[in-house]
């Protein structure tokens, strides 16, 4: 390498000169191969609004790498050009900018426009600095709209090149007003898993036509801010689905079970959760992916957010 040469200053110019930057999807390549473990943050940031009401992007950076060095981090709430929400600034852009070197994914549940014609969005960003394959955003389910506080949501999905394999991760928040709307979110990330899971396939290396351009891993991670807890039914719906091939279980106790449970919720702000601490973001993995999980803790110091950070490592 140009930096471990031991010729005089003009040669190791000359070296420099004739060794070209490695490009960035070069990079990430190298990186997955050299690192056998795949380490991965979800994390509701409320868009960057800590307990204090400071509205902070560069504090949840900081306290999500300090968490972990993460290869994929999943965020939820971030919010572009939305006037309460950071001023009105894209904090898509900005969170890409705090993470250099990662591949910056930004999709909106809601997209929206004014009058003057300015767009005005809200949704999930998952940055990875692990090869990206495949991008997809789904809508999901928004039954009785009219009849019930909520939103539109959806499932990011960005399949990465890990070691053991192409792995889709899907990044969602599902709707907090309405069991109903949530029902039927679950059932629409169950039916994607299955179909991805019954039909995989893997592209091409060449890119010249959609056809063939196609990664659709069966192995996937789905995690994010579920808006129920433990001991809901709607968590079995997923932890304990019995679908033709590969089912999602909890990461939390797929490998260690009656591990005792860590609050993401509720632990600082009791303004929004007057009852308290509570679990309800999660980590689910595909059964073929149980095997590799080495840890997953929750980052319960940090008031960064109403919710907490939770981190996850797969080894290969």
């Amino acid at each position: 390498m140009v930096g471990d040469h031991g010729g005089d200053r003009d040669d190791d110019g000359a070296a420099a000169d004739r060794v070209p930057a490695v490009p960035a999807p070069v990079r990430s390549v190298i990186h997955a191969r050299g690192y056998p473990v795949m380490r991965l943050l979800t994390w509701n940031i409320q868009c960057g609004k800590g307990c204090d009401d400071v509205t902070d992007l560069s504090r949840i950076v900081a306290v999500a790498r300090q968490t972990l060095d993460a290869d994929v981090f999943c965020f939820q709430e971030v919010s572009a050009n939305f006037s309460r929400f950071g001023d009105g600034a894209d904090q898509s852009a900005q969170l890409a900018a705090l993470l250099p070197g990662y591949s910056a994914i930004f999709r909106p549940a809601i997209e929206t426009m004014d009058r003057a014609g300015s767009t005005h969005c809200f949704g999930n960003m998952t940055l990875s600095r692990l090869p990206v394959l495949q991008i997809a955003n789904h809508l999901l389910p928004f039954p009785g709209a009219s009849g019930v506080r909520s939103m539109r949501r959806h499932a990011l999905e960005v399949t990465v090149q890990a070691t053991f394999g192409p792995v889709r991760i899907v990044n969602t928040h599902l709707e907090f007003h309405s069991a109903d709307q949530r029902y039927a979110q679950i059932t629409r990330l169950l039916d994607l898993q299955q179909d991805a899971s019954e039909s995989p396939r893997q592209a091409s290396s060449r890119h010249d036509e959609p056809y063939g351009s196609q990664t659709v891993a069966a192995s996937s991670l789905m995690c994010g801010d579920f808006n129920f807890d433990v001991a809901d039914p709607q968590h079995a719906l997923i932890d304990r689905a019995s679908r033709p091939g590969l089912n999602y279980r909890d990461a939390w106790t797929a490998n260690r079970l009656g591990r005792s449970r860590a609050p993401t919720c509720g632990i600082y702000d009791r303004a929004q959760w007057a009852d308290g601490p509570d679990c309800r973001d999660f980590i689910f993995v595909t059964e073929d992916l149980v095997s590799h999980v080495r840890s997953i803790e929750v980052n319960e110091a940090t008031d960064a957010s109403d919710h907490q950070p939770l981190a996850i490592e797969l080894a290969d």
